[in-house]
């Protein structure tokens, strides 16, 4: 796991993630990110001790900054998207939507969330 720092990224959606062998006990926050300097789709994930806290900056559609956050490999297990590694939320990160100055996102590359279910 690798601690990393500033970066700019789309967050097209996110949603609850459930433990559906225990009763659909809520575990964290799962959540996509688009990083269009790789031309790559990203798992991101916060578990539920800090999903509280991150609530209120995470918003579908925004480009948001995400400072601090750690990076490990993406178990085969829970993997969502085509990329070995996910992001994930510590006490450290800092997750800011991006009002002015955000960089461009190529609207060809978005990913049509309509195509995930909820």
């Amino acid at each position: 796991m690798c601690l990393f720092s500033e970066h700019s990224l789309w967050l097209p959606r996110f949603w609850d993630s459930l433990n559906f062998k225990k009763d659909r006990e809520f575990v964290g926050i799962t959540v996509l990110f688009l990083d269009e300097k790789v031309n790559s789709v990203i798992h991101g994930f916060t578990p539920v001790g800090r999903a509280n806290h991150y609530m209120p900056s995470l918003k579908a559609g925004s480009i948001v900054k995400v400072d601090r956050f750690e990076v490990s490999r993406c178990s085969s297990m829970y993997k969502i998207t085509d990329h070995p590694f996910l992001i994930r939320f510590i006490s450290l990160t800092i997750i800011d939507e991006v009002i002015t100055g955000a960089p461009e996102i190529n609207l060809q590359s978005r990913l049509d969330c309509s195509t995930i279910s909820k």
